[in-house]
């Protein structure tokens, strides 16, 4: 595995590190229990870090040295490729030959780096977009920046070069094949997971004492990186509409942001606060720093309803999370959010990202009488096809395709 700018140590909600890592390591630990020895090369954040982590049994964090190891966004790492790239190389001559039988690539940064040691070691090269650039660059938020014109190329060139494409959903295929030209016999469509024993309902009151909310508390979730392209800020305009049409709620209402900057948001951490004071309602608004995973399931369990207002996203792990917590979602009905939220049944998609839409759904789903009992029991059953082993049985299924088709490229 390649996941260069961002590491599976990383705490997921802040910085770079997000529905990605925890992809990574979750399929990672899953290809384990089923018999495959899984290294992840990640760049060093940390002179602290050791060259090698054992994550879990079978899988092996490796910490390249590349570049400074504070201060760099996505967007400086382009010229630590080569040093990056050079590591990876080195690591594979320590072995005999064809240690490696398959890359796994994520990102595109990840990908060019893969496209090098899949030519030098003469294997597959698989790789998973995450997120791509001409997606987010249709549908940024108003105060988003587009993607630079060195990702786009680089995307391209890793989408022709790579032996399969990995896509979350049947959307994301299309977008590959429409927008990149990808080889539709190349894609192959395998939906990301979630941890069905860490992420499973549970008592609602004893989850509320332990995040601190009040037990007949409205509680309404954003987690996520706080940034322009995840949209918290579209729930914090929902729930002033709600106070502004209702003043008694002032009294019940809670808004709860999980998460850190991250991306644009860097620029201005404190911008969401103030917007919150500036509608009048930080009184009602919690931010909260990332969590680790028990505390994020407390979290999704307190909640009445859990917000995913993204302008772009490839799936959206934390849907499927907050469903599987047996938590109604409401979504914009963007990318993988299509097919990780059922409409109607565990959560309600909203075309657009008008606060007032948002604010109705919200209110529909958290006060309309039956309806959220209902929907919690519609999201655990959407939840429920899709763990994470099934994800690793069809990922293992794709590495041995493509191995199979380049023996049989080799012997022609």
């Amino acid at each position: 595995m390649v996941s260069l700018h961002t590491s599976p140590l990383d705490q997921p909600g802040t910085g770079d590190a997000g529905g990605m890592n925890v992809y990574v390591v979750e399929l990672s630990r899953r290809l384990a229990g089923l018999g495959i020895e899984v290294e992840i090369f990640t760049r060093a954040t940390s002179s602290a870090l050791p060259p090698r982590v054992e994550l879990t049994p079978g899988v092996t964090v490796r910490n390249v040295a590349a570049g400074p190891f504070e201060g760099l966004s996505k967007n400086d790492l382009p010229p630590q490729l080569c040093t990056f790239a050079r590591s990876l190389l080195r690591a594979e001559a320590a072995h005999e030959p064809g240690h490696y039988d398959v890359v796994h690539s994520h990102y595109w940064l990840s990908g060019q780096v893969g496209l090098l040691a899949r030519d030098r070691w003469a294997v597959p090269l698989v790789h998973t977009m995450h997120t791509m650039a001409k997606v987010k660059n249709a549908s940024l938020a108003e105060d988003d920046q587009p993607e630079p014109p060195a990702r786009l190329i680089g995307e391209e060139q890793v989408v022709e070069a790579a032996d399969r494409l990995v896509a979350n959903t049947d959307d994301e295929a299309k977008q590959l094949i429409d927008l990149y030209d990808a080889d539709p016999a190349k894609v192959a469509v395998v939906h990301p997971g979630v941890d069905l024993d860490a992420f499973r309902p549970g008592d609602v009151a004893a989850a509320r004492d332990a995040v601190g909310v009040p037990r007949d508390a409205v509680v309404l979730t954003f987690v996520g990186r706080i940034q322009p392209l995840k949209a918290p800020d579209i729930l914090i305009r929902a729930a002033e509409r709600f106070i502004s049409a209702d003043p008694s709620l002032r009294d019940r209402l809670v808004v709860a942001i999980v998460g850190g900057p991250s991306g644009n948001g860097l620029e201005h951490p404190e911008c969401h606060a103030e917007l919150a004071r500036r509608l009048g309602v930080d009184d009602i608004t919690r931010f909260v720093k990332p969590v680790q995973q028990d505390v994020l399931a407390d979290w999704y369990r307190a909640s009445t309803v859990v917000c995913v207002p993204s302008y772009s996203e490839s799936f959206g792990l934390v849907a499927l999370e907050a469903q599987a917590a047996g938590t109604p979602v409401v979504a914009a009905a963007v990318g993988g959010l299509t097919t990780a939220v059922r409409d109607g049944v565990s959560g309600l998609l909203v075309d657009g990202h008008r606060p007032e839409d948002f604010a109705d759904a919200l209110g529909e789903v958290a006060f309309e009488p039956g309806l959220r009992d209902r929907m919690s029991r519609g999201a655990l059953e959407h939840a429920r096809g899709f763990g994470w082993e099934v994800t690793a049985e069809r990922t293992l299924q794709v590495y041995r395709e493509s191995m199979d088709a380049l023996r049989l490229e080799v012997l022609s």
